[in-house]
């Protein structure tokens, strides 16, 4: 069935201009077809067309759910933007694909790239969220400093991956389960060691991230995904 995203369904049963037209030009949608609409606040909607109109399509809720398959933890992955943008790109798709609540672009001292399109990477992070059919719309934050983003307190278990030989723990075995946790990576040439520093100074545990030598956004995906599946585990064990 198709899945359509309206942050204001609740208030306004109308889809937004885009979606609209997807619905009625695209799949040629009419009044009584069946569809399914999010709202990334975690409401998950069963509805009917009632107005087919290729920018205003109306609609009347059948059923909801609240709260669709809500996550037991908040992930936020603090990540400097890849030189290449399309490869940050890439991980915010599949980071909410997989399950990530915020994402904060951060500017590190060997940032190549100083400049994030928030715009461009939320319209991501909607289409990744429809195919992936969850109903939360992960956050994704203005770019910030690196010194800037460390004057914030942050709840929960606090790590760092970075590549410098010292002691490191592996985020596999150290992050335990319906914790909330944020994760900082650096860009392309890794966090600087006063980074490092700075980062333990704040709580930050050093971590790894296995034994290869992972591009940053691989890097990304790679903690995402070991968080999510350490938390699955966690709940199929009861």
């Amino acid at each position: 069935m198709a899945l359509f995203y309206a942050p204001n369904i609740k208030n306004d049963l109308t889809l937004p201009e885009e979606e609209s037209q997807h619905a009625v030009k695209v799949l040629r949608m009419v009044e009584g077809d069946s569809l399914e609409v999010i709202d990334g606040q975690g409401g998950f909607y069963h509805a009917k067309i009632a107005i087919a109109h290729h920018k205003k399509c109306k609609v009347v809720i059948e059923n909801e759910v609240q709260g669709y398959h809500k996550r037991p933890i908040h992930l936020h992955i603090a990540i400097a933007p890849t030189k290449n943008i399309e490869r940050i790109e890439w991980f915010a798709e599949k980071a909410t694909e997989i399950g990530i609540d915020e994402i904060t672009p951060i500017i590190c001292r060997y940032s190549e790239r100083k400049v994030v399109k928030r715009d461009r990477i939320e319209k991501i992070l909607i289409s990744a969220m429809k195919q992936s059919k969850k109903a939360y719309l992960p956050t994704i934050n203005e770019q910030t400093t690196f010194n800037d983003f460390m004057k914030s307190d942050r709840k929960g278990d606090l790590f760092i991956a970075h590549c410098y030989e010292q002691d490191k723990k592996d985020l596999c075995t150290t992050y335990k389960a319906n914790n909330d946790v944020t994760i900082l990576i650096g860009p392309e040439g890794d966090f600087s060691e006063e980074e490092v520093a700075t980062a333990i100074k704040k709580g930050y545990l050093p971590i790894s991230l296995g034994e290869s030598r992972l591009r940053t956004e691989t890097a990304g995906v790679v903690a995402c995904h070991t968080i999510e599946l350490i938390n699955q585990i966690a709940s199929i064990n009861g």
